[in-house]
């Protein structure tokens, strides 16, 4: 699904719709080595109704959507806000989301293709870069933090959803073209782990003359199902490493039924765009590579559109007999995976609280869990809002509270903690002490190494980097520096950074709050005035 506030609207099974992918040749990206844990180690793989990593541990995918790139802006909104782009993705993961599905367009990948709606003062390093190389920068970095990425092929253009993976101006042979390319792209890059093929496949026409997307109706022109079995066969082909991830229909006859012929027969029961499995277990996708196949349906509350169900007088009891309906039938009978990609709501109808709430018990608590990836983390998705509030920095608490129980952090990305609901400052965590006086010293010292990321005129961006040499973890640590007069402070983020005169503290986060021995830590930072290197660095007031 996709509505930013902008474009608006609810239809009767609303959703985003899929983009393919132009790629020229492949980027040499630095592979991320995913960490055991939240998103398991190596490239991952399914087992029953399982996603499993190259150990046969079991992973569950608790991860949120970030749209923009298969908008007009070609890349990810909230980068015009005041709040840089690594400092989102920090937020993400400290929340506890260790999975980032990413919207596309084919229009966001096509050679000459520009970024637009990007803050230069707070994202600096982005200007100049196309979609891609922006693309590129957001997935080695959540690599880094043991976050893994799920690409999704949204629109074929960015001006709309199509309800078949194909339109007159993007043809299936691009559509795949495409997918190959990006599978090629990334194809040593373990953080990407695979491919959401077409996003919302649904109905359009009138029964019997339906032109959408059916499934398992042999219809090669519209059989999702077939489809899906070509450009997953085909992707796989190049990367067979990647999971490939199904949606559903909203109508498995593909067209919408006929509520003017009297004829209730024929009134076929359909669900949400992309939404409706149904037909799998009668005919499943079948790819070239065994334990590959994870599908992937969306589910959304009232503020989307008022389904019938919503209504019943048994709700919210009625929901769990719908959802085994749909797609959950497939997990429960071990049949395959399922990888919920997208569910959300404004909250705005008591209602879709208790939705919400019910939905997240039904995928199950712990690493057996069905996976997800909510929407969103934009807080301009018209019919759902966001994880983010409006200023792109602080969060939707009371979503937040219902999902937390269900995350499984990234390793790397720490403990979930509070973020603020109404600042733009980390919320103090009473349990965890701040640096002080007494805090403990590294036993044996620290080196520090600094590097200019970018410069412009009135201001530079800098990532300084500190290692604990000592045989002692470091709990909490802090770091500081010194500036010459006139350089401040713009913006900090992996530690809590602040300016006094002329020295800067960048203080440990609750989420990450020791440094072990041979241990490091990035401090990322955009300042005013001359570009001047730190100074006089010190770890826990031991000089570095």
């Amino acid at each position: 699904m996709h509505r930013p506030t902008a474009l608006g609207g609810a239809l009767t099974a609303l959703a985003t719709a899929a983009a393919g992918v132009l790629v020229a040749a492949a980027v040499a990206t630095t592979p991320a080595a995913a960490a055991a844990g939240g998103t398991g180690t190596g490239y991952l793989h399914t087992n029953g109704n399982k996603i499993v990593d190259s150990t046969g541990a079991t992973v569950r995918l608790t991860g949120i959507n970030w749209f923009g790139m298969e908008t007009d802006n070609k890349t990810f909104h909230g980068l015009w806000s005041s709040n840089p782009w690594r400092s989102q993705l920090d937020t993400m993961a400290r929340l506890g989301y260790n999975t980032l599905r990413i919207p596309y367009s084919n229009d966001a990948i096509k050679p000459g293709a520009t970024a637009t709606g990007i803050n230069d003062f707070v994202n600096p390093d982005l200007v100049g870069l196309s979609p891609l190389q922006i693309l590129d920068k957001v997935i080695d970095y959540v690599g880094g933090k043991g976050m893994r990425v799920i690409l999704d092929r949204h629109r074929p253009t960015s001006a709309g959803q199509s309800p078949l993976w194909y339109t007159s101006t993007v043809s299936e042979a691009t559509w795949i073209n495409d997918w190959k390319a990006m599978a090629q792209r990334y194809a040593n890059n373990p953080t990407v782990i695979g491919a959401d093929l077409h996003n919302e496949p649904h109905a359009e026409g009138t029964n019997p003359a339906a032109t959408g997307a059916c499934w398992g109706c042999g219809d090669t022109a519209r059989d999702w199902r077939l489809a899906a079995e070509r450009a997953g066969n085909a992707i796989l082909g190049v990367q067979p490493n990647w999971l490939i991830f199904v949606e559903g229909v909203s109508c498995p006859s593909g067209g919408l039924s006929n509520v003017w012929d009297n004829d209730p027969s024929n009134d076929e029961d359909c669900g949400w765009w992309g939404g409706n499995l149904s037909k799998a277990g009668q005919f499943p996708v079948r790819l070239n590579v065994a334990n590959r196949l994870v599908y992937s349906p969306h589910e959304y509350a009232t503020s989307v559109y008022r389904q019938a169900w919503f209504d019943d007088p048994t709700f919210p009891a009625n929901m769990p007999a719908i959802w085994d309906k749909y797609w959950g039938y497939l997990y429960k009978q071990n049949i395959a995976p399922i990888m919920m990609g997208e569910f959300g709501s404004t909250l705005q109808d008591p209602k879709d609280k208790i939705w919400l709430q019910n939905l997240m018990a039904y995928t199950g608590t712990g690493v057996n869990g069905m996976s997800f990836t909510y929407w969103s983390w934009n807080p301009n998705s018209g019919d759902t809002g966001g994880i983010a509030n409006d200023d792109w920095t602080t969060i939707n608490q009371a979503k937040q509270d219902i999902l937390q129980p269900y995350l499984i952090p990234p390793t790397g990305g720490g403990n979930p903690s509070p973020v603020p609901t109404g600042t733009g400052s980390p919320t103090p965590n009473p349990t965890t002490p701040g640096p002080n006086p007494t805090t403990p010293a590294p036993s044996g010292g620290c080196t520090a190494s600094y590097q200019q990321v970018n410069a412009w005129a009135g201001g530079f961006q800098g990532e300084l980097t500190v290692k604990n040499t000592g045989t002692a973890a470091v709990n909490p640590w802090s770091t500081t520096w010194t500036w010459p007069a006139g350089v401040t402070l713009a913006s900090g983020w992996n530690a809590t950074v602040t300016q006094s005169g002329t020295t800067v503290t960048a203080a440990a986060p609750a989420w990450a709050s020791s440094l072990a021995p041979g241990a490091s830590v990035t401090v990322g930072f955009t300042a005013n005035g001359t570009a001047a290197n730190p100074a006089a660095v010190k770890l826990n007031g031991t000089a570095c």
